[in-house]
């Protein structure tokens, strides 16, 4: 307000106004007196401010991007751009307009147009993707002021493809002119090379992935095609019953959807010569012209033909055709003739046979290596290990081996994320492709032949790993342009290839890969290899051909007005040859050294010499460009060269051509501004310019800015051409949203490869009061108890400012109009918002109190906001309810059923309402439960069984809760004990005992102990132990053990014997003393372990089986080692103790006998002399293995008599004559031998009557006894040992199980005996090996006798 004369005041603006912010204001006037009091008077003003067109309209996005499938109907929509304007009525009426550019050098309106009103824009044609991948155009949003504002955006069109090309196949080439045929030997083997089957579609990702499948072929058993890299192999070995010809169908097919596909025919020779394959193969067609200017009417084989066959002998015997030359033919149209009249004439074919040498490097036909654009392959960095990213295609015009192609990957950006395959060229993933991998990628592959000496090509392959096409296009910035400034379009996959010259089917026509930028309408072509005298027709959209026509050398040098110029890049090696400057300068290279060529510099040092023996002008020093000329251009280094003899003077200047080999660099890495967030969009701000020492096209081209939504980059021209970046804001900064912006500004050179530099701008945006404080929520509520002290803290409010600084300091206070009572009540803290309780509350007088809280900034002007608050107070329960138990029973038996009434409870409470109504509850995992009864009473009853072994006595907690806010609650323990019951039997630690005792073992000494325990309690858990009845060999246990009633030990009643008992069980029962009474029983098994206690007993020889006969006899002409007879014992005792060995301990002779350590044999030590006694006696000594050691003896009385020669073994086959010296000797061995022979008769003929009467139940009488134990008691074991070990063969069979009593028999086998034969000595339960077992027997033993089996176990 400004005051004027006689009380005027004029209203007047004391800032900007802005209708966008602030459209309207309600401007309230105050008129205050002088008196005392002042009065006064307000009146209230509303300004309304009116709309100028001072707002661009500003597009939603900085930059669009769409995407189109390509084949698309004419008219489609595509996507809609939208701007908006911030301005009023027609100012803000946004409609769009497409600027004026071009694609490829046709107006951009031939392919889009754009809708003036909605800003949709619409495909005005259809997009062919081979044609063109993607383009980008300007759209213009313009107001409807006055005057009309505007704002451009750019719209990039990405085509997608389809899959709408088939497959093209490279090779084999299908020519109606020629046959191509390969030459497989008849010697290969299975795996072996045919050939291999290459080519292209022209489509791009999967519809471009191509697999091979043989579709017909002479001989399937034969051939087969990899999937994946169409190389043809043989399955099988090649024979010679295999046909020559063999042709093979291949289909192509792509990965699209709908697929489509191409066939291939392959001719297959299976030879070993050429003219086994030449008489195969005569259906070769010729072409209708031959390739010179004369026809031919000659078909294969005839004389005079111009075209031969000719057939590679390399490995893959590729059959091609050549030209002939009259190089080797001298007169090819004319037949012999002779001299004669009429003259005659014959004529003769000769074949010419070419053979490969590896003259010829690998040609790379995709990727396409071009200069005007960049082919990138894209992978997804969701990719997987294994993920196909590209195939290198390569080719090589030689055959055979040289042929064979490798490839090698030589140098990556990251070697660790991608592999080449050797044989297929296949690029791909070798590990999970990551969100910290580089999106620019770069890898040199090296194609390699196997020819000798091997070459070699290379290949840059591009790979962006990135997700969408912004992402690739903003770091693949090293895209280069043509002449024209037009942008860069990646070059359809695969390449075109023209035929150059020829059919196609011989080896020196070539295919070269033709190139044409689709940026660019000149005819820029790329050859794989320089072809003389070769014309290459090229049609750009039918509408223009080209001829070039190509040499095999260009020179680099050119001469202006008489002076010589080289020119050279920087940087070239030393001893790199500029240029032949004797040639050039018309010098002879032999007197270049006696005219004493020489050369100077004006540079003051010399880079480079003349190789006086070739009068080349070579390098000899690195030569910077830079460092030389700086950023002038051109850089000339002139020399002058001088000759003597004639003194002659040259000029020479050498242009250095400057290579990209420095990168742009920023003075200032970092770079900060501090932008106001208040300011508009529009405004610049000039950036530092990148500095860069190379020139021409490699110094800095170009400046990006990474990519966000406020600023763009505006690049500017100065007049000496360079350039300099402007950072230009699109959009509105808003502190509050992003304080902080990071921006990356690259610098891009021209060169190539490109070369840039970066620079980190830091923009802060700095903050003005344009916001207030926002509270969380409206309205606040909370609930604050009745006795609540002074100073307690109710509630917190809060609110938030986005400002900083002061301007985002924030105060609170009590609204302007806030009642007396609540001041008096409440306080609020006015940096925390927190509001405490200040006075006295009553819940009687007050239960709700509402009031207002301002939140203020501290900015300038002030800022405030408002919410509301309600306070409601809480009444106090603060009495306790009080639990009341009427009556209890206690102890309760633990058999009580469920539902038995243990206690009456009742509650009861004083507070009123809802704090007076109280509840019972028990605490969880009790087995009892509260019954409600009426009025807060409640039965205590049993909820679940009873268990005083598991839980004698239950405190039972009683909690009281009332239904107050809070509530109260009191608590009470009421003890319930349980009364036993005898419900538990004793149970034993274990459920059967195992006990070991020697036999002799002292009567009346503890066995062992059993023990058992009873959970119960009192009587109901005494226990006494007693052992119940059962038999021991039909005697009854209790003779053996007896137990003692009270701790469970078992004591012997006498000593054992092994030999009678081995084991018995005995059955021990506790009991508890409770009514009734329970008892559980348990099993001990006692082992009687042998000991030492029987000596052998000698069962051969006996007095009491020979009576009067107790000496042998033996001839006087006995040898040395003369078996005399044999000693035989057995020991009642078992395992070592029944081990028994033999020794000599006297005789009448120790130097004529020795008795075996193991056998007992008594054999002689020397022959029987004259002068030895005829009457010998020998005192043998029987010892077992035992501790102690038991032994007997054995006395043996030989006779030595003369003429005695039969062998003793013959006395069972021949009767013995009588003679008057051995006559009574004869009748005690025939009567011992009719005893013996009658008891074995008798014993059998029992056995076989028994076994017999037992054939029923059993097939083998040998095992009644055991058949039919094992019948009575199913775990019965029998076991049969053959003993070998001492000096009788006997078997024992042990049978019965733990419980019963081990049963042994004892069969003697005759140690002279031929037969097998078993005899049971006796068949009983126990093994008394006391009593002797009679001979069975009594020949002489044999030396020869044998038993191979040790032991033989048979469990039952």
């Amino acid at each position: 307000m400004k005051s004027s004369s006689n009380n005027f005041y004029s209203l007047v603006t004391d800032s900007d106004l802005d209708r966008e912010r602030a459209s309207e204001y309600n401007i309230s006037v105050t008129c205050f007196d002088e008196g005392v009091p002042s009065l006064s008077s307000s009146v209230t003003l509303t300004l309304q401010i009116s709309d100028v067109n001072d707002n661009a309209p500003v597009f939603e996005r900085s930059s669009y991007e769409a995407y189109i499938v390509e084949n698309n109907t004419p008219g489609l929509s595509i996507f809609t751009v939208k701007a908006r304007d911030a301005d009023w009525n027609q100012n803000a009426r946004v409609s769009y307009i497409l600027e004026d550019s071009s694609v490829n050098g046709v107006p951009v309106s031939s392919y889009v147009s754009v809708s003036a009103d909605s800003g949709v824009i619409h495909a005005v044609r259809s997009f062919d993707y081979e044609q063109i991948k993607d383009f980008q155009f300007h759209v213009k949003a313009q107001d409807g002021g006055s005057p009309p504002l505007s704002s451009n955006v750019t719209v990039k069109i990405l085509i997608q493809d389809q899959n709408d090309n088939a497959p093209q196949v490279l090779y084999p080439v299908q020519t109606g002119g020629s046959l191509v045929a390969e030459m497989v030997p008849r010697s290969a083997d299975v795996g072996y090379l045919v050939t291999k089957v290459v080519a292209v579609d022209v489509d791009s990702g999967q519809n471009a992935w191509l697999s091979y499948k043989l579709q017909k072929a002479t001989d399937r058993a034969l051939f087969e095609v990899g999937l994946q890299n169409g190389e043809i192999r043989t399955i099988r070995q090649v024979t010679d019953k295999d046909a020559v010809k063999q042709r093979l169908t291949v289909v192509v097919e792509d990965n699209g959807q709908p697929s489509r596909s191409a066939t291939v025919n392959v001719n297959v020779a299976v030879a070993d010569s050429f003219p086994e394959v030449l008489s195969e193969f005569t259906d070769f067609t010729h072409d209708k012209e031959t390739t010179d200017s004369r026809k031919s009417d000659c078909k294969f084989g005839r004389a005079g033909s111009q075209n031969v066959l000719i057939m590679d002998p390399s490995s893959t015997g590729t059959m091609q055709r050549i030209q002939s030359e009259k190089s080797i033919l001298d007169e090819p149209d004319s037949p012999l003739e002779d001299g004669g009249s009429p003259p005659l004439s014959s004529n003769v074919t000769v074949k010419i046979l070419i053979q490969d040498q590896n003259d010829n490097a690998p040609q790379v036909l995709y990727p396409v290596q071009t200069g005007g654009s960049l082919v990138a392959e894209m992978v997804p960095r969701s990719a997987d290990v294994g993920y196909l990213v590209t195939k290198v295609v390569a080719v090589d015009v030689d055959s055979g081996q040289n042929a064979w192609l490798s490839y090698k990957l030589q140098k990556a950006t990251d070697r660790a994320l991608f592999e080449v395959g050797l044989q297929n060229g296949e690029i791909r993933t070798i590990r999970q492709v990551t969100d910290k991998d580089a999106v620019k990628q770069r890898l040199t592959v090296v194609v390699e032949d196997n020819g000798q000496p091997s070459r070699s090509a290379t290949v840059n392959v591009n790979v962006a790993v990135a997700d969408s096409f912004p992402e690739v296009l903003s770091e693949f910035t090293d895209f280069t342009h043509d002449k024209d400034g037009n942008l860069p379009v990646i070059p359809y996959y695969p390449p075109l290839y023209a035929d150059v010259g020829g059919t196609g089917t011989l080896k020196h026509v070539f295919n070269y890969e033709v190139c044409g930028t689709t940026d660019s309408r000149k005819s820029d072509i790329k050859y794989s290899r320089p072809f003389s005298q070769s014309t290459l027709n090229i049609d750009h959209d039918g509408t223009r051909t080209v001829l070039l026509w190509w040499h095999l050398f260009f020179l680099l040098w050119s001469t202006i007005d008489g002076q010589t110029r080289y020119t050279i890049p920087e940087e070239l090696k030393q001893g790199s040859v500029v240029g032949n400057l004797a040639k050039d300068l018309g010098l002879v290279v032999s007197e270049l050294y006696r005219r004493k060529l020489r050369i100077t510099s004006e540079a003051g040092k010399q880079y480079f010499s003349v190789d006086l023996g070739k009068g080349e002008l070579v390098v000899s020093d690195r030569i910077d460009r830079e460092d030389l000329c700086g950023q002038r251009a051109p850089c000339l280094l002139p020399l002058e060269v001088v000759i003597e003899n004639p003194l002659q003077l040259h000029r020479v200047e050498i242009d250095i051509q400057d290579i990209n080999d420095n990168s742009p660099s920023f003075i200032t890495k970092e770079r900060i501004l501090k932008i106001a967030e208040s300011i508009n969009p529009g405004a610049r701000f000039p950036l530092e310019s990148a500095l860069d020492p190379d020139v021409v096209v490699n110094t800095v081209r170009t400046y990006t800015i990474s990519k966000n939504d406020h600023f763009k980059l505006n690049i500017k021209n100065h007049k000496d051409g360079s350039k300099y970046p402007e950072l230009v804001l699109e959009k509105s900064l808003d502190r509050e949203k992003q304080p902080v912006h990071k921006l990356i500004l690259t610098a891009v050179d021209g060169g190539d490869p490109v070369r840039s530099g970066t620079s980190e701008i830091t923009v802060t945006v700095l903050d003005i009061n344009d916001n207030a404080p926002q509270f969380e929520r409206q309205v606040y509520e909370a609930n604050v108890s009745e006795n609540a002290v002074h100073g307690t803290e109710i509630l917190h409010v809060k609110a938030t400012d986005a400002d900083e600084g002061l301007n985002g300091e924030i105060e609170y206070f009590f609204g302007e109009q806030t009642a007396d009572l609540i001041l008096s009540l409440f306080d609020i803290e006015p940096s925390s918002g927190a509001i405490v309780v200040k006075g006295i509350l009553d819940y009687e007088k007050n239960h709700l109190h509402r009031f207002d809280v301002i939140a203020k900034d501290k900015g300038n002007p002030e800022m405030d906001g408002h919410c509301g608050v309600e306070i409601k107070i809480v009444d106090i329960n603060d009495n306790t309810p009080e639990i009341i138990v009427t009556s209890l029973t206690t102890p309760v038996p633990e058999d009580s059923a469920t539902g038995t009434v243990i206690a009456l409870i009742s509650a009861k409470d004083p507070d009123s309402g809802d704090n007076g109504k109280v509840k019972l509850s028990l605490s969880s995992k009790s087995p009892f439960k509260l019954n409600p009864s009426v009025s807060n009473h409640y039965t205590l009853v049993t909820n679940g069984p009873l268990d005083r072994e598991k839980n004698g006595q239950y405190s039972i907690k009683i909690s009281a809760v009332d239904s107050g806010k809070p509530s109260l609650s009191s608590e009470k323990i009421i003890t319930v004990e349980l009364l036993d019951i005898n419900d538990n039997p004793p149970v034993f630690s274990q459920p059967s005992y195992v006990v070991y005792v020697k036999e002799n073992y002292a009567p009346g000494k503890i066995l062992c102990s059993v023990s058992a325990t009873d959970p119960d309690l009192g009587e109901n858990a005494k226990i006494s132990y007693s052992i119940l009845d059962s038999k021991v060999q039909d005697v009854s246990v209790s003779s053996y053990v007896y137990i003692n009633s009270d701790n469970g030990s078992i004591y012997s009643m006498h000593s054992f014997d092994y030999e009678k008992l081995k084991v018995f069980q005995i059955r021990v029962q506790a009991k508890d003393q409770g009514s009734p009474s329970l008892s559980s029983n348990a099993t001990v098994h006692v082992f009687i372990l042998d000991q030492n206690d029987n000596a052998p007993a000698v069962i051969y020889p006996s007095s009491a089986a020979l009576g009067s006969l107790s000496h042998q006899r033996m001839p006087r002409s006995a040898k040395a080692g003369h078996l005399v007879t044999k000693v035989t014992a057995v020991d009642a005792d078992s395992g070592h103790n029944a081990w028994i060995s033999y020794k000599l301990a006297e005789a009448t002779d120790a130097s004529l006998f020795t008795v075996n350590l193991y056998t007992g044999e008594v054999r002689t030590k020397r022959p029987v002399s004259e002068q030895d006694d005829s009457s010998q006696r020998l005192l043998i000594e029987i010892k077992d293995d035992g501790e102690p050691v038991q032994s007997a003896t054995v006395t043996v009385s030989i006779l030595l008599e003369d003429g005695l020669h039969e062998p003793i073994l013959d006395l069972r086959q021949k009767a013995a004559e009588p003679s008057k010296k051995t006559g009574r000797l004869t009748l005690y061995l025939i009567l011992s031998l009719a005893s013996v022979s009658v008891l074995s008769l008798l014993t059998f003929l029992i056995l076989a009557v028994k076994c017999i009467r037992n054939s029923r139940s059993s097939g083998s009488c040998c095992m009644r006894r055991s058949d039919c134990d094992g019948y009575k008691n199913p775990n019965r074991n029998l076991q049969i040992q053959l003993n070998t070990d001492g000096p009788i063969k006997y078997v024992e069979v042990l049978g019965g199980d733990m419980l019963s009593q081990s049963q042994s028999f004892r069969s003697c086998l005759s140690p002279m005996s031929e037969y097998s034969d078993f005899t049971f000595v006796k068949p009983s339960s126990t093994t008394d090996f006391k009593e002797m077992i009679n001979v069975l027997d009594a020949s002489l033993p044999d030396s020869t006798w044998t038993f191979e089996s040790q032991q033989v176990t048979l469990a039952l």
